[in-house]
Order: C-alpha cells, then structure tokens, then sequence
C-alpha cells in the first residue's frame, strides 16, 4: 500500500484563481509550484510558504513586505512578481515562470564551465542583483539554486523572498531574521559580516557571487566542512583560494575576480554588483578567444561528498550561539519542508454516541422524554445559530476579484454573485483601457447582499499634448509646459537667423508629441543671429564701443584700466576675440589699456656683452646689440643710465 502523502495543492483552485499543476521545487521556507493563472489564461510560478511557518506572523508580514519589495523591480534578468496573497492557511506569491534549468543543475550535470560560459552567466545575474541595489534592494540568498537558465537562453535572478530595503537597518538580531541569535539565508554563501554582526548590504550579494563565480569556474565550493557550522567558521576566517590552484590554466584575471568580489573585508569589496559588473566586463575585454574558451581541466580531488556542488543546500535559519560560541556545533535548525496531511473528515454532530467518554450512557438507553428535551434544546440551539449566523455573516459575501478584466465580464462576474456594479473611470499607466484598475470593497472583503461595489475602470495611461512653444521668450515657453502638467528640461543656445535671441526655436519631443504627465521636454532657445567679433583692439574706447554695437554686440568695459603698449584710453584687449562667433546682443568685455608701463633703465656701460644682456632682461626690457668687435664690454647704449623706457621695449647696447 502506498503510504506516501499526496501534495494538497497539486490539483487544487488557489484563491479562486490559479490552478496548481505540479511541484517545481522545494525549499526551506516555501515550495514553488507551476500553475495556471485561470483569469488571464497565462502559466505562472507560485511560491506558497510552508504551512509551518505560515502560522507565524512576523514570517508572513515578511513575505508580504518582501514580496511587494520584490514586485517594484522590472529588469530583464529578474523575475517578475505579479501578485501576493492568501487563501486560508497558504501564503502565496505570484511570479513569472520561466521554463528551464537553474544553475546549480547546469553545475550538477556538466561541472565546472568554460570562462566563457561562466561569464555569460555571471553577467546577466549581476546586472539583475545591480538593479535591485540602485533600487535600494538587497537579496540576501544568492545561489546557483536562485539563478534561472531559460530554454531561450536566458538568465534570471529568482526568489527575492529574503529580499531587504537597505534602509531597513544593517542587522536584525544575529543574523536579520526577526528574532535575535539566528541567522537567515544558505550557509555556503553568507559573507562573513553576515555572520558575524548580521550586516545587510549589497557586499553580501557581491559575495555571494563571488562563491557562484568560484564554484562555476572549479565545480566546487571554496568552503567546505563536516558541517554547516564549520562551513560558517570558514567564511570568517579563511580566504577564498584562487580557482586555478584547483583548474590550472585558468587565467589570473579570473583569480583577481574571485578574490576581489569575496574579500573578506567588506569595504575592500565592490559596493554593489553593478560596480562588480563593470569589473567583469573590463577583465572580460582583456581576455582573448583561447582563455574564454578554454575547456576546464577537472582532475582535481573531489571535495567531500557532502558539499558537493550538486547537494542540497536550502535557505537555513541557523543558531548563531551553536555557531559562535564557545562550545562545539552539534545540530543545525533548518526550516523543514512540510507535507501537509488531507485534513482529516469530521465526525458527524452527535450526543452519546457509543464509547464517547463524556457520556457513560448510550443515547439509545435514555428515556423518550429525555431524548425529545435534548432533541428540542438542540433544535433551539440551531436556531438560535442560524439567527447569529445570518445577522453576523449570512447575509455577507466576499467580494469576488475582477482585477483587469473588462467592463462587461467584470459585471457579469459581480452580477452572478447577487452585486450590483457602479462604474467610475481612472488613468493607469498599467492595466489597458477599459478594464478594470480596483472595486471597492476590495477583492475578499465583506459586502451585503445585493450590495454595490464601486468598480474602477482604466482610461489608459494619462498623456499630455506637448504646446507648441516655438517663438516664445524661454521663461514664458517653461510656464506654458508646467501648466499642461510637463516638466521643463535642459535648455541648449543654438544660432539662428531669424529666431530673436532668448526665444525658444523647438522643443523635443517636439510640439504636438503626447507624453505622460511630468515627462521632460528640452529646449532649444535662440542665440539670436551668428555674428563675427570685429578687431577693436588698439582703438580708442569711445570708438571701440560704437563699432561693436553697430555690428549688434553689447559693450562691457571692465573697471580697471591696464598697462599694456597700446596707448592710454585705447582698447588694449578684447573677450571673445577677434574674428570669434558670437550672437546678436551678446556682450564683448573690453579692457582699456593706461598706456606701457615705464622702468628706469639700468647703466650697463662698462659691462661684458653677457652681464649687460641679462641686465637688462631681468629688469623687463628686450636687448639688441650693435658690435664693434665680435665680443668686448658695452660702451654705450641707447637708453643712457637715469633714462626711463616702456617695459618690454627694446634698448640698443653698444660693444667693442
């Protein structure tokens, strides 16, 4: 006889709606079924948590908070969560299902992989994991088991059940898991700073990939032991070994990978995995065909048979004190996987029945009149129950679910529950127009009878006409957009010729574009018309002013006045510079020059040719030398000694 106990839920209606078809996988806190949701007709994973732990109240507040954590991620390389809910004793979570393999039976049938293959995986999942911790998410188990491998080839982050805000506090007790000295999550990737102060940041992800990196280089993990224990005592105190000491020839980049990512300090680590992402694909780049391809060679000792790759490791609740502590590891607690028993039929109602310890008297034996009073007390308690029953909950019904479905189908649903249905309309940027967004009462609460439920319809997404704009001075142009509910973005100044300056030449999206409301719209605004500076630079300033604004600039002249060798009251420098494009009504800064300064010229008479040259150089004039003889002392110069000259100007020296 078989004494097996059949799954429940296999064949069962899951919340009036997703049929479950088989068991997919179990874990320790939850099983994973495939199921077909019956109102959209589409197949879909569930995760229904062990009856166990369902029990528990802080565990399901978790789900239910993880889970909608877990749903505001929308990445190709994560899978989607669709619902979240309950029916009776299950908790449940609806995902995407993706018909496949995981990692660890990719790892499990083929062993350690080429650095290609690897790579090809690790990328995807890093850039999954490097979404949720922009996103504020972290994962907290990362394994082979959570990595998803499509039959079309693609690669998904799975099971965010354990998924934490990182806001939500770096440690919970010992290890995060609501209650103090136990640790949540899969002993052979857990980051020492888990273990040790129950830390949750993304460096624990990045960790935890580290340890998936190694095994699918090696097919091995980097932690072993004779138990969970002393697999923990190992992360803390002992480095990952580089991969190519167990598969020689893998290249070094690989063994700066794996050490960079599995550190055991955790602000050695990178910050999250997209900075690990950008780490892989750089040493990626540098590797050519013949190292990503090359077949791994597996002639290394097997590590014992208990850590193999391919055994079980499930998600754990370990005690921290057994681990820790002082004395040795004797057991480890892990959440167990329940097979839940059909629930047992009740016996019929009945008083006295034969062998009923509360009544030492069979019914059959007692007097008539005894059997009519107890049959009338009986009739009068059941009516009495009836009345209660209908007063508290007869004359109520749960308010059946019509989420997504349109107008006319989510009436009939509500009609042949006895309701009546009022319709009132809403934008949604998700559910398609026409059906519906929410009721209320909502799907499972209490509603009369006969009563009405308030059904809210889609009208599809909210857009907005971008105005047209063009013409406008930019300010009014930017008002103009705030009021049809858009959000003005970056300006950038462009010439034209036509367009007067300050005024708006185009937007983008351009006008007439719909848009959803505070969607940016940049703009493009009016340098006015492109003009050439002109040279007015040794000019008088009166007049330097005159030529820049007839050709359409206006004049700043700065404050101060320069020494410079144009004349005093000329222009002795001009911004932007002569011959630069500028546009019409821009402003041309100009300094006005004080005329050279004026240095006293030193005696060099008497002096070698070389003194007398580095003389005067260093008191700021240039030097042109008249020669006799080829080389001698100075006998004159031009500028005689108590004479003044303009700095920078040549003084002629005399040599014999």
């Amino acid at each position: 006889m078989d004494t097996t106990v059949r799954d429940p839920l296999i064949g069962h209606l899951l919340d009036d709606r997703y049929h479950v078809e088989a068991r997919v996988a179990v874990g320790g806190m939850a099983t994973v079924y495939r199921a077909l949701d019956t109102r959209l007709d589409r197949r879909l994973a569930l995760k229904v948590m062990h009856p166990s732990l369902a029990v528990d109240s802080g565990f399901v507040e978790r789900f239910i908070r993880e889970a909608k954590a877990a749903a505001r991620l929308d990445h190709p390389n994560v899978v989607g969560v669709t619902d979240q809910g309950r029916d009776r004793g299950w908790v449940y979570l609806a995902m995407e299902y993706v018909p496949g393999c995981t990692l660890r039976d990719v790892l499990r049938d083929g062993g350690p992989l080429t650095p290609r293959a690897v790579l090809d995986i690790l990328e995807p999942v890093l850039a999954g994991l490097g979404a949720a911790h922009r996103a504020g998410l972290v994962h907290r188990d990362v394994k082979p088991e959570n990595v998803l491998i499509g039959d079309d080839g693609r690669v998904k982050v799975a099971d965010f059940g354990l998924v934490r805000g990182v806001d939500a506090g770096t440690s919970t007790g010992a290890g995060g898991t609501g209650g103090s000295g136990s640790l949540l999550g899969t002993v052979s990737y857990l980051a020492p700073e888990q273990i040790e102060h129950g830390t949750v940041e993304p460096r624990g992800d990045v960790y935890a990939c580290g340890i998936m990196l190694y095994e699918m280089l090696t097919g091995t993990k980097p932690h072993t032991g004779d138990s969970p224990a002393q697999v923990l005592l190992s992360h803390v105190r002992d480095d990952v070994p580089a991969p190519s000491l167990r598969v020689p020839g893998l290249p070094s980049a690989l063994d700066r990978l794996v050490a960079v990512a599995c550190e055991r300090n955790p602000s050695r680590r990178p910050a999250d995995a997209a900075v690990l992402l950008s780490l892989t694909r750089s040493i990626r780049a540098g590797m050519t065909d013949a190292e990503l391809d090359a077949v791994p060679d597996t002639r290394a000792p097997s590590p014992p048979e208990a850590w193999k790759v391919g055994s079980e490791d499930p998600t754990s609740v370990v005690p921290v004190r057994s681990v820790l502590g002082s004395e040795a590891p004797d057991r480890v607690e892990r959440t167990a996987v329940i097979e839940v028993p059909p629930v047992p039929e009740e016996p019929a109602p009945g008083y006295g029945q034969p062998g009923d310890p509360g009544d030492p008297q069979p019914l059959r034996r007692r007097p008539r009149r005894a059997r009519l009073a107890l049959l009338g007390l009986l009739v009068a308690v059941l009516g009495l129950g009836a009345g209660f029953w209908y007063v508290n909950a007869g004359q109520f019904l749960r308010t059946p679910g019509v989420y997504d479905l349109p107008r006319a189908e989510a009436e009939r649903v509500l009609d042949e529950a006895g309701l009546r249905a009022e319709f009132r309309e809403e934008f949604s940027p998700v559910v398609e127009a026409g059906h519906v967004i929410a009721t209320q009462p909502e799907r499972g609460d209490r509603i009369r009878r006969n009563g009405t439920v308030t059904v809210t319809l889609s009208r599809g997404p909210e857009v907005v006409e971008v105005p047209d704009v063009a013409g406008m001075p930019e300010d009014t142009a930017r008002d103009a957009l705030r009021e049809v509910g858009l959000t003005p973005g970056d300006s950038t100044a462009e010439f034209h010729p036509t367009v007067p300056r300050g005024a708006v030449i185009s937007t983008e999206p351009a006008a007439g574009a719909e848009r959803r409301p505070d969607s940016a719209v940049a703009l493009t605004v009016s340098r006015g018309r492109e003009l050439s500076v002109p040279d007015v630079v040794g000019m008088p300033e009166g007049t330097a002013i005159q030529r820049l604004r007839e050709t359409g600039f206006e004049v700043e002249v700065t404050g101060e006045r320069v020494h410079a060798e144009q004349e005093a009251g000329t222009v002795a420098a001009q911004s932007p510079g002569t011959g630069e494009s500028a546009g019409e009504g821009d402003t041309v800064t100009l300094e006005i020059s004080k005329g050279p300064e004026m240095i006293v010229v030193p005696d060099v008479r008497g002096m070698e040719e070389d003194a007398a040259i580095r003389v005067l150089e260093d008191a700021g004039f240039e030097v042109e030398v008249q020669r006799v003889f080829f080389f001698g002392t100075v006998f004159n110069q031009s500028v005689h000694s108590g004479g003044s000259a303009p700095k920078g100007s040549t003084i002629t020296i005399y040599v014999r």
